[in-house]
């Protein structure tokens, strides 16, 4: 894995050959299509365990529509997945539960049900998957609410009782209910102020670190970028433009790569994540992309003010 990147909280292992890493996920020659509109084609991209990697692009790019490919909530066109080295392209709901077992997946407000508290929401994947006394497992869904950072009283709210922020990390404690090696983020941090994002990536690369997860996380917070990914990777033209650290990524000449990183934005979350970060971090060699195709830029992704 690649070294810290900006802002993180702890060191993140040495960079290592990208064959002596393990992937978690392999994407290959992926094709989405939903009537006339070719969302991807011929798309690649690798997630390694333990890794932090950011998946941003212009609207309409396909990031959703990747995460959803993968985890089999959408039926891909063409190409294939790998999930822990098995191919689970076309696997049907029952074949699909030993991986979904392996990883957790966060929605943008959490998905929580509104009639069930958190402690029940907490204990949903769970009851499916294990045979527990029931005291075993609300002692497991409170332990997995703590560890978000709610506190305990949190857990026989409602959701419409929690404030955004809170119903996020509610929903985090679900998607680690079963321990899981793969954690799914979409767009995580939307809706939350600029201090409580900081807070939530903070956690993110905390429990990453601290639990060995990898983490897939699909967002337009450039901010997030900075301060917890090990690799980005950007969409772009129906393919991965380019996946690497994000001093590499920003400095690719694709056009909506350079308005991305070089305009107001992307400048305002550099300059915040250099002032955070140690000097050493610095320091890492910053090699040249190979060009790519320059279609018309899509609109820029969102930075905390």
């Amino acid at each position: 894995m690649n070294s810290a990147p900006h802002g993180a909280q702890e060191a993140a292992p040495d960079v290592e050959p990208d064959g002596a890493r393990e992937a978690v996920i392999e994407v290959r020659g992926l094709r989405s299509v939903f009537g006339s509109q070719v969302v991807h084609d011929g798309l690649d991209l690798d997630l390694y365990r333990g890794e932090v990697l950011g998946v941003i692009g212009g609207s309409g790019a396909g990031k959703s529509v990747l995460l959803r490919s993968i985890v089999g909530l959408k039926d891909p066109d063409g190409g294939q997945v790998k999930l822990f080295g098995e191919d689970t392209t076309h696997l049907d709901e029952e074949a699909r539960r030993p991986y979904e077992r392996r990883f957790g997946l966060l929605f943008q407000d959490g998905a929580l049900f509104s009639s069930l508290t958190v402690l029940e929401n907490v204990k949903v994947p769970l009851l499916e998957y294990f045979d527990l006394p029931l005291d075993l497992l609300d002692e497991l869904a409170l332990t997995k609410i703590l560890l978000t950072g709610l506190p305990a009283e949190a857990a026989n709210k409602y959701p419409s009782q929690l404030s955004g922020g809170m119903r996020k990390r509610a929903g985090l404690a679900r998607a680690l209910a079963l321990d899981p090696e793969i954690l799914f983020l979409d767009e995580p941090t939307s809706g939350l102020d600029p201090i409580g994002a900081a807070a939530f990536d903070a956690l993110i690369r905390t429990l990453s670190n601290s639990l060995g997860f990898s983490v897939f996380l699909v967002t337009h917070d450039l901010d997030s970028l900075y301060a917890i990914c090990d690799r980005v990777a950007v969409l772009a033209d129906r393919k991965v433009q380019v996946v690497d650290t994000v001093e590499i990524v920003e400095a690719h000449p694709h056009p909506w790569i350079r308005e991305c990183f070089t305009g107001p934005r992307g400048r305002s979350a550099r300059a915040q994540a250099e002032l955070s970060q140690p000097a050493s971090a610095n320091e890492r060699p910053v090699r040249s992309p190979e060009p790519a195709p320059e279609p018309a830029p899509s609109p820029t992704p969102s930075t905390r003010s």
